[in-house]
Formats: C-alpha cells, structure tokens, sequence
C-alpha cells in the first residue's frame, strides 16, 4: 500500500485461495477489476481503494464468506452495485466511494446487520434511499452524500441508534427532515446540505446533545430555529444558510455566513430576485464612514452617530423593488445582479466605465466572448467577460441561466476566478468576476522577461494549482463541473504568479444538447483525442488538457511538436531527453526543484494517456503533486 506500483493486477493472485488480507491502497494499479480476482475463502479484508481500476463489481466478493471489510473507493468502477453484496453477511466496512457507480442502492444491503461503517458518496447512484438501511442496527458512519438520490429521508434512519456521522449532502432528497433524526443519541455529525428539503427543522434534533457538525444549508427549510438549540453546547460547526428560514435567534453567535440568504437577517432582503450580495465596493464605502467617523467623533458619540448611519444605509441599499418595477424588469427580460444592492446602476456603472464596450478597454477574446477590464465609481477594478451574439442567443434562451449562475456564485477556491455577479439584458450578456493582474498564462510565457520571472519553483505551483481547481471542479461541487476548455489561455496568473483558473462559469453555463457545441468546445491542441469521434465531454478531457498544460508550463512552449517528435522517435527505438526539451529560459533546475521536475512531467504523461479510462482523475494527481512521493507511470520510452 502507499507505493508506486503500477500495471495490472498478476492473474495468478487469482489462485492464491489462502489469502486472507490484501492491501494495495494508494498505488497507481490499473486494470478490469471484475477479472482481476478470484474466489477467497479465508479472506477478511481487501483495500483496493485510490487506484486506477476500471470495470464493475463482481458478484463473487458474496462468496468470500468471511469478508469483513472491502474498500475499492477514488477508483474507475463503473455500473451497478451487486445485489449479491447482501450475502457477504460478515461485512462490516464497505467503501465504494468516489467511482462512477449507477442504479440504485441495493436494498439486499440491509441484510447486512454487522455493518459499522457504509460509504458510497461522490458516485451516480440514482432512486430512494433504502428503507432496508434502517435496519442496520450497529451502523456508525453513513456516506451517500454526491449522488442523485431522491424521494425523501426514510424514518427508519432512527433505528440506526449507533449512528456517530449521518452524510445525505448534495443529493436530490425532498419533503421533510424526519424528527425520528432525534431518537440517534450519539449523533455527532448531521450533514443534510444541499438537497431540497423542506418544512422546518424539527425541535427535536435539539435533543441531540452530543451533536457536533450540523449543515442543514442550500435547502427550502423554512419557520424558525426552535429555541431547543441553544443548549447544544457541544455544537461546533453550524451552517444553514441559503435557506427560507424566518427566525434565526437559537443561533445569534455563529458566524453571518452560517446563516446568510434567510428571510431572518432582513424583513425582505432575500426575497429580491436575483439575490443581491454585498460588494467588497459597498463593503469599501461602508469602512470609509466608519473610518470618517471614529476620526471626527473619536467618543462614543461617534460610534453612535456610526451605528445610526450604517442602519440608515443598509436600509436605503436593500430597497425591495416594488412589484410594478419588478414585472417591467421581467418583460423587459434583464436580469441584473451583484457587486452592489442595485444591480441596474451597477450595469449602468459597468456599461459607462467601459465606454459601452469599447475596444479601448479590451484585454482578450476567446471563442465565447471579449473581456473588458472596467474600473468602477468606487476605485474597484473587475473583469467584465461579455458574450459574443451566438453565445447570447443561448443563454438568453436558457431558462436553467439563473440556477446555474447560482450555483456558479457559491464556488469560492484560491485558485478558480472569482466570479462577482451577472448580467442578462435584452441588449447583450456579460458575467463580472475579479480583475488578475498578470494577465493568462499563454502571454507570461510568450514573453522573455515574464517567462524569466517565472522560475521553476513557481512553475510547479502554477500546476498543483492548477489541479487543485480542477480537482475542486470534478470532486468537491454539489454537480462536477467540467471546464472543457482549459489551456494557457484560460489560466491567470496574480501578482505573486498563482495561477487562477477562468472561463469556467462559460464551460457550466453552455451544455452540450446547444447546435453551436461543436464550434464551442475546447481550444485546438489540448483537446483529448476521443472528442475527435464522440462530443460527449467529461472529466476525463480536463485530465488530458491538464497533461498539456503542464508540459507548456515546463517546456515553455506548446509540446505539440515535442509529442509528435516522441512518437516518431519511439518507432526508430531513440530516446527523448528531458533536460534538452525543459524551458532554456531558464537555468538548469537544481537540488528539490530538480527533483520535483521529473515525477510532475511523468504524471503529465499519464494524463495524456489514450485510453480515457486509464488516465488519472484530478483528485489523484492532486493529491499526488501534495504529497514528496509522486506517482511514476510507466511511460512507453524514457
């Protein structure tokens, strides 16, 4: 476990009918798992998990009688759960989290009463939950959350009562939370965000004094926090915001962001549509007061005279418009939102500080639209990305523009553009996020005295960001959220050169089923090759993009030519070396950067493997450009 292997699983451990513990977890193993074992009578455990294995499950894991723990997570694993499962009666752990699961949970599962610890989150499980996993009287930890589970919380969760962590997140669960929740006693963490539950929280879970970490957010739950809560001493970690939620006093120490987007925090603030979110320019002017203030009135007068005059503001900024002017903003189809309370003098702000979209202030153009930089009244400076008329048609015509631009706001990573807010006018379209200083990638390394600047220590943090922002996108979403067009285009760097990666709210907004797909997807030369006979997208294109991307990031250049070359070259048997191909920009890599260099290029190499399924997902080649020891894939030639 936790080495370098690769290759494939040798079919003579099929044979080997004594084993009674395997442990290969944390390899870079490949292979058809439903052909790789056999049938083991003594075996008790079996750690598969964080490889690359592809297939589906084989029924014969039933037939291993004494099987207590089988983990095969963060794998390729694809089709059905076996409902064979539920005669491998001795489980006790089942991991099958983080592969590409479909179908629903089998609720032969339930027979499997010795079951402590059940996790099949981050997979496409689709269906009800079980009413079978009520009977799983000794289960301490539940992990369905990442799925497409519907319907609603089955009671019988309650009869779970060694319940120590219940995971039901970002699902498709309605109706009520059931108040049977409350009869778990040693619940600790309580995770039911992101679904579209409804109804109020049930006063009961007040009762569950041992209860630690509770996320009820991104739900329909409405009423008021019941008073019970307040004596939940040992709670730690709260969050249920963006929800309809009235009262919200059982919770007045936790933090504004544990509670943000309730009817509580104002008497309509969030019943205006779109949702309107304060700017860090309105957060700008508000210091600026508070600061005048506590200048010319340092008493506590002053603070006073603050407090009055900030009450004043908000109450003037969070006007709700009235119904008159809220149904001609609808016929007249414009929707206007963020950076500020009002967002038509906001578009009116942007509109005027570009000049009505001149040239003059464009900084690029891509195959969606053209991006202005606008300084704003306030001395705040942002990116303005407005959409080309094609594209406008699209999303003007899209009734899902509003849910996705949402869902696009709550994104918040250190390396993905943040994006502030949006626009979608009769006239044009154009979405609004942070302003990068050092422009893309693509123009740092094209020019010298920028490349330079660039020195391989922040080369190589310009690739972990980078694929920690797609990890982000792919694993750590309510939905993955797959680029489909990264490059060093598409890549920003700030001023200390971290890279930020943009035009992802483009890759979420335009769907595939659009008649302009095929002229919108991907930038020539880091497209994966199977787009050349198929225009399904998934997370395996990023995967490849992000193999070309860091070979331009080392090499300087894009390796195009430097793959076609190895190619040619491998057929006359001749070798490739690294150290003539890395950029000559730069000085020679020396001591641990030089031994970062090789190992990141090797799973660049991996990324750009062929075969789809064998390429890495970015949640493993993140966590392996973390770690010291980096994964080595065989290559086909040094």
């Amino acid at each position: 476990m936790n080495n370098n292997l690769i290759g494939q699983i040798p079919s003579s451990l099929r044979d080997c009918k004594s084993l009674y513990g395997v442990r290969l977890e944390g390899n870079h193993l490949t292979g058809n798992i439903s052909k790789a074992f056999g049938i083991y009578p003594n075996l008790s455990f079996i750690a598969l998990s964080d490889n690359r294995f592809y297939g589906e499950l084989s029924p014969n894991w039933s037939q291993c009688h004494n099987l207590q723990s089988l983990q095969i997570a963060n794998n390729n694993i694809t089709g059905k759960i076996p409902l064979e499962l539920g005669h491998a009666t001795q489980l006790q752990e089942l991991n099958l989290s983080s592969n590409h699961l479909i179908g629903e949970i089998p609720k032969e599962l339930g027979a499997l009463t010795k079951l402590s610890r059940l996790s099949l989150s981050g997979n496409q499980l689709s269906g009800k939950i079980p009413l079978g996993i009520g009977l799983l009287s000794n289960l301490q930890q539940l992990n369905l959350a990442s799925n497409k589970l519907s319907g609603s919380i089955p009671d019988q969760l309650g009869n779970c009562s060694r319940l120590r962590n219940l995971n039901l997140s970002r699902n498709n669960l309605r109706e009520r939370i059931p108040f049977s929740i409350s009869y778990i006693n040693g619940l600790q963490s309580l995770d039911l965000s992101h679904n579209s539950l409804t109804g109020g929280i049930p006063r009961q879970l007040g009762e569950l004094h041992s209860l630690k970490i509770l996320d009820l957010s991104h739900n329909l739950l409405n009423g008021s926090i019941p008073k019970a809560f307040r004596d939940l001493h040992g709670l730690t970690i709260v969050n249920v915001s963006f929800n309809r939620l009235e009262d919200l006093q059982a919770f007045h120490e936790v933090s504004f962001d544990a509670i943000k987007n309730n009817k509580g925090l104002s008497s309509n603030a969030t019943e205006l549509r779109p949702h309107l979110v304060p700017s860090r320019a309105n957060y700008g002017l508000k210091k600026g007061i508070k600061d005048f203030i506590l200048v010319v009135f340092p008493n506590i007068g002053g603070l006073l005279l603050l407090l009055i005059m900030v009450a004043t503001f908000r109450r003037f900024c969070m006007k709700t418009p009235t119904k008159n002017s809220e149904s001609t903003e609808e016929e007249n189809g414009d929707i206007l939102t963020v950076l500020g309370f009002d967002g038509r003098i906001l578009h009116d702000d942007i509109i005027e500080a570009t000049e009505n979209f001149s040239s003059n202030y464009c900084i690029g153009s891509g195959g969606y639209g053209t991006v202005y930089k606008a300084t704003l009244q306030t001395g705040q400076v942002v990116a303005v990305k407005k959409f080309h008329q094609y594209v406008d048609n699209i999303l003007n015509n899209s009734k899902a523009f509003e849910s996705e631009i949402a869902a696009l706001l709550e994104i918040k990573h250190r390396n993905i553009v943040q994006m502030y807010g949006f626009c979608k006018h009769r006239k044009h379209s154009f979405l609004v996020f942070e302003f990068v200083e050092n422009g893309s990638l693509k123009m740092v390394l094209s020019n010298n005295e920028q490349a330079e600047e660039l020195d391989w220590k922040k080369r190589l943090n310009v690739v972990k960001g980078l694929a920690n922002a797609l990890s982000y996108m792919h694993h750590d979403c309510s939905q993955p959220i797959i680029h489909r067009d990264i490059s060093s285009n598409n890549v920003l760097l700030d001023s200390d050169y971290e890279a930020h990666v943009s035009d992802f709210g483009t890759a979420k907004l335009l769907k595939p089923d659009s008649s302009n797909w095929t002229s919108l997807a991907g930038t020539s030369g880091y497209m994966a090759p199977e787009l050349a006979y198929t225009m399904r997208a998934d997370e395996k294109c990023d995967v490849y993009s992000f193999g070309v991307l860091t070979l331009e990031v080392l090499l300087g250049r894009h390796p195009g030519d430097l793959l076609s070359s190895a190619s040619a070259s491998m057929s006359n048997d001749k070798q490739v070396l690294l150290q003539d191909e890395i950029d000559p920009r730069l000085p020679p890599p020396k001591n641990q950067v030089a031994k970062d260099i090789v190992p990141t290029i090797m799973i660049a190499v991996s990324c750009l493997n062929s075969n789809p399924q064998l390429r890495p997902t970015m949640k493993q080649v993140a966590q392996a450009l973390s770690c010291k020891s980096h994964p080595m894939p065989s290559p086909s030639r040094p």
